[in-house]
């Protein structure tokens, strides 16, 4: 009697990864801000070839992602047959996972669903020893996810980073001006803009890869890995002070050209402090307990891979096929939606930018028009609108007060936190709180903005002077006004999941000097807002009241 033929298991997880790329190819990406793209591959793959993106790191990743599938699938030994409702239930969160990061315009959160869904693919075509050996390597590869993910993280790390490189060089002698990110010589002599780059955010996310990377091959216990991951921290903090200072001794010594020179060795040189710091607390930690290394060697012998696929995994295929051909449809039909045109702000007649700010505010405050700049144009979608304004007061026109409205376009990406402008001009924030303000003329709409406490040092006649300053922002969306971006974001993507709405959101910010003391200064902002917020900003209850 001749035995039926035997029905290859790679058929079904074939079927599902077919899927899978078609609807991450083609219904992949909804934010269109910077990368105009479908394709969720292109929009993360350009991340790694786009130096802006600071995520070149992520070629790294990826290798180390493939060695650590290698020493896994080394380390498992016999497997059961496969899961398939395990198997089941990863394509399934991956799609839903998916849908959720398409609508919320969180490409980040559909790589989360791509790699989960990947897991899943292979746990259906591999069975066990595949679903264990993947599941590490493919968590690895959320390092490779765009560091502008971390963007509040990288922020603070800068700012500490500039400012104890500054401490360190006054405590060896050396008078350094800091100015916002930048560092330089009251003489002019030489300059350095602390860049994302230079200051951890890149390294943090390389380098506390490369660290768990170190624990996983070096050890068993999970908390031991994890510990590993946690010694990179103080020690990528370490290694860009010690870059950022020997920078500035050598600048001082020889120059532009000096500092220059050590610049660049010394990118290898946060490396050798912080992988080399972490290697070596491994060894002592080795040395001490060998119990706790890991070995490169399987466990058992591999089992015989069964060649066969049963009715459940094809059942597990065909549903997974269903759901992604529905989840396209949705997607398709959510992405077809014309733009939701209700904003926080009153609109201009274009129906694009805010109204915009009146030019005489009493008799007191005169307003020019300030156009967006060509880098502001470039990089914000075309949709995005603005009015911007810089007032000045009559009786004396050393006493300005800039006013700026940025309304974000159909992409969420739009607008963004304005410390990264401030920084970027030069300020260095040295505090930050939260205050309410007050509304022109209605008691009860009063509503809650963030205060930056401002600094910028700069060469005059008397030698370095350092010019004060304050800044109020906020942002408002149809029916809620917030004080941050965290908040803001989580709003926007509760609105757009939950109730299917996609608000224009604004960020209004006021920003003035100081030298006559953050009172005064406050004093002045309120002023303004007295009589030009209603022209742009309706009270909070009648928005909500839609009247």
């Amino acid at each position: 009697m001749t035995a039926a033929p035997e029905r290859p298991r790679a058929v079904p997880a074939t079927v599902c990864a077919a899927a899978g790329i078609i609807l991450f190819q083609f219904w992949g990406n909804a934010t269109r801000g910077y990368i105009a793209t479908n394709s969720l591959f292109r929009w993360w793959f350009y991340q790694w070839v786009n130096p802006e993106s600071e995520t070149g790191h992520a070629w790294l990743i990826l290798a180390l992602s493939a060695f650590l599938l290698w020493i896994s699938l080394r380390r498992q030994g016999a497997g059961r047959r496969p899961d398939a409702a395990r198997a089941a239930a990863a394509l399934v969160c991956g799609l839903l996972l998916h849908a959720v990061g398409f609508v919320a315009q969180q490409p980040r959160i559909s790589i989360v669903a791509l790699l989960t869904y990947t897991w899943g693919v292979l746990a259906l075509a591999g069975g066990n020893r595949w679903a264990r050996a993947a599941a590490f390597p493919l968590a690895f590869m959320v390092f490779a996810i765009p560091v502008n993910a971390l963007d509040t993280v990288g922020f603070w790390l800068r700012m500490w980073v500039v400012e104890a490189g500054a401490s360190i060089a006054h405590g060896l002698g050396i008078h350094v001006i800091r100015s916002g990110t930048q560092l330089l010589a009251p003489d002019g002599r030489y300059q350095y803009d602390v860049a994302a780059a230079c200051s951890g955010v890149r390294s943090l996310m390389a380098l506390a890869a490369l660290s768990l990377f170190i624990g996983y091959v070096w050890f068993r216990p999970r908390w031991l890995r994890a510990a590993m991951l946690l010694a990179s921290f103080p020690l990528v903090y370490l290694g860009n002070v010690l870059r950022i200072s020997s920078i500035i001794v050598a600048a001082q010594w020889g120059g532009q050209a000096w500092g220059d020179s050590v610049h660049a060795v010394m990118g290898l040189g946060v490396f050798v402090v912080v992988v080399g710091g972490v290697a070596a607390v491994a060894e002592a930690i080795a040395r001490g307990n060998p119990g706790w290394t890991a070995e490169c060697v399987p466990s058992g012998p591999p089992a015989s891979p069964d060649a066969r696929w049963r009715p459940r995994e094809a059942a597990v295929a065909a549903a997974v096929l269903l759901a992604a051909a529905a989840e396209a449809a949705f997607l398709g039909h959510r992405s077809s939606l014309p733009p939701d045109s209700r904003a926080g702000v009153i609109l201009a007649k274009d129906g694009e930018n805010p109204a915009e700010l009146p030019t005489f505010l009493g008799s007191d405050w005169m307003g020019r028009r300030v156009e967006p700049t060509a880098i502001e144009r470039s990089i914000l979608p075309p949709d995005t609108g603005y009015s911007k304004k810089l007032y000045v007061s009559l009786e004396d026109p050393n006493r300005g007060v800039f006013f700026s409205v940025v309304l974000s376009g159909r992409d969420r990406t739009s607008i963004h936190r304005p410390e990264l402008c401030l920084v970027g001009q030069g300020w260095t924030i040295y505090g930050s709180e939260s205050r309410r303000l007050g509304y022109p003329g209605r008691q009860g709409a009063d509503f809650e903005a963030t205060v930056l406490h401002l600094r910028r040092e700069r060469t005059g006649v008397r030698g370095v002077e350092s010019v004060p300053g304050l800044a109020v922002y906020w942002f408002v969306g149809r029916d809620r006004i917030v004080p941050s971006q965290g908040a803001r974001m989580f709003l926007d993507a509760w609105n757009r999941i939950i109730h299917g709405r996609a608000d224009r959101w604004a960020y209004v910010l006021l920003l003035t000097g100081a030298a006559d003391g953050e009172e005064a200064a406050q004093a002045r902002i309120q002023s303004i807002l007295n009589i030009a917020l209603p022209s742009i900003q309706p009270p909070l209850d009648e928005r909500r009241s839609g009247r």
